[in-house]
């Protein structure tokens, strides 16, 4: 701030003296405290710049403060001529806030030359007069109980606010003189009396004023009111200690008022309390007015009231909610009975089965034991019945005696009667019981009588047996009969049918079924005239009642079904081409049954396969007994037969005996036999030997396979299976068996020898065969490869080098290495001589083996494995073989 202060006062210097600035400024002003807005402060001046430029609107004005504040604002008065002013938007307190501001007055002119300046305001005190805190600045209130000993009530006190540190002594005053209160100068209120509330005023109202050094004061009222003791317990005022009332009184319904007073509250409104003690569930108590209200509804005939129909009950009447004075009262109500309740039953509804032969005057119903009236008192529990009533009853039913409620039977109730049919066997009773006392309740009880029927007629069919014929050619689910049984009882009751016993076959265990509602008689499956022709049966039936049975006879129709069947059904021929015209064919013949039909009903014919009809049945017809014939001869080189197997269908029929008329309404069946026949040409070649030429025939059977022979094949998948198991187990067997004596023989390290085609291309192998044998060795010879001696064995044509170490020859050029070793074990016998070539090269391969072992050997003189023979000798020979003598 003096910055900027110093910096506007060398502005001003510069100008020359023509520069704007503040007149009266610096400067300082006082203001009182608690000054009101407005209050002047100070007026300065403004004195224009030489240019004479005014001063830009808004301006002079306090751009800061300090302490900072929002007390102090410029106002314009006129021209050039200021004031500072108060704002009231701060309250300026001497004791409690900042006594001197100092404000920054800035001013500025239209060309930008301004002037800043301090105006310095003190606030001076003022004395206050005393102030009331709390509530006594608006008011007290006092309570006092009554009959309180007089003394200290209250202490006044208020606060000077020049005096902060509070050492100047305040003066107190009532300004409202009282006869029963009092005060001291330092503001002590006191009772100078004994304060009764009844006696006496309830409440005073005092004035108190407080003055300070200075003369100056404030008042404030203080009220004080009497406090009423309950000291006496409130009396009850209703005379009225018994209640008399009706039952059923609706919820809410007075019954009784209950009054009481309190003493403590004479001529102002009561503030009683009230309440009942003892447990009710039917009345309850208004607690303000004590009228006691029905809370639930009250029924004389139920509970424990049917039996005591008083209620005792104890008021309490209380003057404070808690503690407090009290009073109790004992009322008793007595509940009076009323006809409320109609005579009523168990059940309005009945219903009774009375059997059709009830005799007349049997009891069939007493309502007594069903009715009754809840009602605790006469005549408001009695009641009586009304004349019954209903369609049809009147004659058939009665009370008796009348308004009894004894329902007893007077008419027939015969089932099977057409006017008891006609009502259903169904009869409605309809009877009112009443009260006998106003306001004569009624109720309506409907009476439902049936009439069960009893057995009286027996169950039978409508003939005394049955007999059906049905053709063995029906299907199965065919209707054979059907049987009725019937009973008169009433009413009719559902029927059931079955079959008790027959109806068997050899292959079926029921062959008839009947329908168990209609008695339908049907088939199961096909019936056989042959198997079986008549069928008895015993058919039951059966209601809820009675079983009754009768016989059935069951007639089978023999019809032709059966088809003519033939041995051989197939069969396989062979004959020569030139057979005779004429000639039975291998003297096959057909043998033919039927088992409904005679053996003169067959007839024979041959379908396709009877090319040129070459073949024919003798006898053709009338038999069951026929042959195979020849009927013309074989033209295969005229070109007329090209056929050399044929394959015959042959029908046989059994319409024989049937005229042209009969056969086209009659049934007729046919059975079929195959035959396969091969003819046989002429022979290639002669045989002079033979005298006439011969024929050979074959017969063929053919195994034909039936689909019931499953099993067959089966059998034989398994049986193979089975078989190749055994074979690959004695393979096996046999391979291991020839390996272990084939493995005692050769050495480990033996390789087997070169194929014959594998000569040209295979390498040069050593084979090393070592035979441990203890001979003689009993000649020498000279080898003539190698020149070197070797001993041998006349007998087994074992041989060695005689002295090898010493008598090892030159290695000598052998043939070509394709020849393979040749091994001779001991024992062999001799073998005749080779040519000279051949001998040389096996003499050569012997030396190369011979060679090759001694190579085997190590230093220590055992023989060497193959990893230590040296392949330099393995070119070495080996004496030949010695032919044994």
């Amino acid at each position: 701030m003096q910055e900027a202060i110093i910096l506007l006062a060398l502005l001003g210097a510069m100008s020359g003296g023509e520069a704007q600035h503040l007149i009266f400024l610096p400067a300082t002003g006082a203001v009182a405290e608690n000054s009101p807005p407005g209050t002047l402060v100070h007026n300065f001046s403004v004195k224009l710049a030489a240019s004479l430029s005014p001063v830009i609107p808004g301006f002079p004005l306090i751009i800061n403060s300090n302490p900072l504040t929002e007390a102090f604002r410029v106002n314009w008065l006129t021209g050039t001529d200021f004031e500072v002013v108060t704002t009231g938007m701060e309250q300026l307190d001497f004791e409690t806030g900042p006594n001197i501001f100092d404000l920054q007055i800035y001013v500025k002119d239209e060309v930008g030359v301004t002037d800043l300046q301090v105006l310095t305001v003190q606030v001076t005190d003022v004395n206050e007069p005393p102030r009331f805190q709390g509530n006594l600045a608006e008011g007290l209130q006092l309570y006092i109980v009554e009959g309180a000993n007089p003394g200290f009530i209250y202490q006044v006190e208020a606060f000077d606010p020049e005096d902060t540190g509070q050492n100047i002594p305040l003066s107190y005053f009532l300004i409202s003189p009282s006869k029963s209160f009092g005060m001291s100068a330092n503001g002590t209120l006191f009772s100078t009396t004994e304060l009764d509330f009844e006696a006496g005023p309830s409440s005073f109202h005092l004035i108190v004023e407080v003055r300070d050094s200075g003369g100056l004061g404030a008042s404030t009222a203080i009220q004080v009111n009497i406090v009423n003791l309950n000291d006496e317990a409130p009396h009850f005022t209703s005379p009225t200690r018994v209640y008399t009332i009706l039952e059923e009184l609706s919820p809410g319904t007075i019954v009784a008022n209950i009054t009481a007073e309190d003493p403590d509250e004479e001529g102002l409104p009561s503030h009683l309390l009230y309440s009942i003690t003892t447990v009710s569930k039917y009345f309850m108590i208004n607690q303000l007015t004590g009228a006691i209200h029905v809370a639930q509804r009250i029924d004389r005939d139920a509970g424990e009231l049917r039996q005591n129909p008083t209620i005792s009950l104890e008021v309490l009447v209380k003057d404070r909610p808690y503690g407090g004075q009290e009073n109790r009262i004992q009322i008793t109500f007595t509940v009076e009975d009323i006809n409320d309740n109609p005579a009523t039953c168990q059940s309005f509804t009945f219903s009774i089965m009375v059997p059709e032969r009830t005799a007349n005057g049997t009891l069939l119903l007493d309502l007594n034991n069903f009715c009754f009236d809840d009602d605790s008192e006469a005549p408001n529990n009695r009641f009586n019945f009304t004349t019954p009533s209903g369609v049809g009853s009147g004659s058939r039913f009665l009370q008796d005696p009348a308004g009894s409620g004894k329902i007893v039977l007077i008419g027939d109730l015969d089932y099977e009667n057409p006017s008891n049919l006609a009502a259903g066997n169904k009869y409605v009773v309809i009877i009112q019981v009443q009260d006998v006392g106003a306001p004569y309740y009624k109720n309506n009880i409907y009476i439902y009588i049936l009439t069960s029927p009893e057995n009286e007629f027996p169950l039978i069919f409508d003939r005394p047996s049955y007999v059906f014929s049905v053709s063995e050619r029906r299907p199965a689910r065919t209707r054979v009969g059907q049987v009725r049984a019937t009973d008169k009882d009433l009413p009719q009751s559902s029927l059931v049918y079955s079959i008790s016993t027959g109806g068997a076959s050899l292959q079926y265990p029921n062959v008839f079924w009947i329908n168990p509602k209609t008695g339908e008689l049907q088939l199961v499956t096909k019936v056989d005239y042959e198997t079986t022709p008549v069928y008895i049966l015993r058919i039951q039936a059966t209601n809820s009642e009675d079983t009754s049975s009768v016989t059935v006879t069951v007639n089978i129709l023999e019809e032709n079904d059966e088809k003519p069947i033939c041995t051989p059904n197939s069969y396989f021929l062979a004959l020569p081409v030139d057979l005779k015209v004429g000639t039975n064919i291998r003297n096959f013949k057909l043998t033919c049954t039927d088992l409904d039909s005679s053996p003169r009903s067959f007839r024979y014919s041959i379908g396709a396969g009877n090319v040129n009809n070459h073949f024919t049945f003798s006898p053709n017809a009338g038999s069951n007994v026929t042959r195979l014939l020849l009927t013309s001869r074989f033209d295969y080189a005229g070109g007329l037969d090209k056929i050399w197997d044929y394959k015959l269908l042959v029908y046989v029929t059994d319409d024989n005996l049937l005229s042209g008329r009969k056969q086209a309404e009659a049934l007729v069946e046919t059975g079929t036999v195959t035959l396969s026949i091969k003819v046989i040409p002429h022979p290639t070649t002669v045989i002079t030997t033979s005298p006439r030429p011969r024929v050979t025939y074959q017969v063929l059977r053919k195994n034909v396979y039936s689909p019931s022979a499953w099993y067959v094949p089966f059998v034989i998948t398994v049986g193979s299976i089975l078989l190749l198991g055994l074979l690959v187990s004695l393979v096996i067997l046999l391979a291991k068996a020839i390996y272990r004596h084939c493995a005692g023989k050769t050495g480990k390290n033996k390789k087997a020898l070169t194929k014959k085609g594998e000569m040209k291309n295979a390498k040069r192998e050593v084979v090393v065969e070592t035979i441990q044998m203890n001979t003689v060795f009993d000649g020498e010879a000279i080898d003539p490869v190698t020149g070197k001696i070797y001993e041998f064995n006349s007998k087994s044509g074992a041989r060695k080098w005689k002295d090898p170490l010493t008598q090892m020859p030159k290695r000598k050029e052998s043939g070509p290495r394709g020849a393979a070793p040749c091994r001779l074990a001991a024992g062999e016998g001799l073998r005749p001589l080779r040519s000279a070539s051949r001998e040389e090269d096996e003499l050569s391969a012997n030396a190369w083996a011979e060679d090759a072992s001694l190579a085997s050997r190590n230093k220590s003189g055992k023989p060497g494995t193959p990893k230590n023979r040296n392949p330099a000798f393995m070119n070495s020979a080996s004496p030949k073989p010695h032919p044994r003598k």
